[in-house]
């Protein structure tokens, strides 16, 4: 209420001495390209992530004014916020401007938001993680790509830009995202709020004319806005292949993060964050591979019991979620 009430005030005494706040737009800016978009990021970065004003110019590039007489043009404000629909985890892309580590923010640079989506905890719902996925694919031909800026790609290594995307909503809730890079990959990742997981996809096409192989890729569990469980320490994590969990301190609460077929699963204390880091079997020219993934959260006690029962879902060769067809 008293956020709401600032923010308010300072807009009434703008608009009466005229005063114009304004500032250079942050460089990973992305402002809206339509009102509607405005009102959906404002209502995203506002009710759900608690943005402060500095962060929504972070994220929008917009000048402060225009962002407080958006607000109050919609009436968005923290005291607004309608309840969340039941029957599902709340998934939301993830809007940028703030960043989702709390460390080593040399490694990530300028994060990218086309490839994050925030899961915000079902037993509190002001918490979320940001789930990156992907936050990097490896190949024969070397960083094929990243989601920020800090090693070079093949693509920067040629001096070429890959354009800005965003997340497109599906009407049953879940989220697409999908890139072709310049020498004819497609890949993408599509993400399914369910009533106990977020069930999560993702392809590779090879449109080169060569095979395609080592197809490591990198997914990352950011936990800087999950307050039990960011710690910078990985004494809080269990790992059992292809899980990747983190439990709070009383260890009766935990994140759940996997993808199948598993290359390597692992926790950095630093950021920190939980990797269940798939590959990609050797794709040829014109073929498609599929991973498979998962996220869920855990209140108990026996974190063995639970992983046994996810295993028992055969969610890791479940084939019943569309990704798009294949370009002829």
């Amino acid at each position: 209420m008293l956020r709401s009430f600032s923010t308010r005030l300072i807009l009434t005494l703008c608009l009466i001495s005229g005063v114009v706040l304004s500032a250079d737009e942050p460089d990973n800016a992305r402002p809206p390209q339509s009102p509607q978009a405005l009102k959906t990021w404002l209502q995203n970065m506002i009710w759900y992530h608690h943005f402060s004003l500095d962060e929504i110019q972070n994220a929008t590039g917009l000048p402060p004014t225009k962002i407080l007489a958006a607000q109050q043009r919609w009436d968005i404000y923290p005291e607004t916020r309608p309840e969340p629909p039941t029957g599902k985890l709340l998934v939301l892309p993830y809007p940028g401007g703030r960043h989702p580590r709390i460390g080593f923010l040399e490694g990530a640079i300028a994060p990218q938001r086309e490839t994050k989506v925030s899961v915000f905890l079902p037993w509190q719902p002001d918490d979320y993680v940001v789930c990156d996925v992907p936050e990097a694919i490896w190949s024969n031909l070397g960083l094929t790509y990243l989601a920020h800026t800090h090693v070079e790609t093949v693509w920067e290594k040629e001096g070429l830009e890959l354009e800005p995307l965003e997340w497109q909503t599906l009407a049953d809730g879940s989220y697409v995202m999908e890139r072709t890079l310049p020498n004819g990959i497609r890949f993408g990742t599509k993400v399914v709020p369910r009533k106990d997981h977020v069930a999560l996809r993702m392809w590779l096409h090879n449109g080169t004319d060569e095979r395609l192989t080592d197809l490591r890729v990198q997914n990352c569990v950011m936990l800087r806005e999950a307050d039990e469980f960011n710690q910078l320490t990985n004494e809080n994590k269990f790992v059992r292949a292809p899980y990747m969990c983190v439990h709070n301190p009383a260890k009766n609460r935990w994140i759940i993060s996997a993808w199948t077929p598993n290359h390597r699963s692992w926790g950095n204390d630093r950021c920190p964050c939980l990797h269940s880091d798939p590959k990609f079997p050797d794709c040829k020219p014109g073929e498609t591979k599929i991973l498979h993934g998962w996220l869920s959260f855990y209140e108990g006690t026996d974190i063995e019991a639970e992983l046994d029962r996810i295993d028992a879902t055969g969610w890791q060769t479940d084939d019943s979620i569309e990704i798009p067809a294949e370009e002829e």
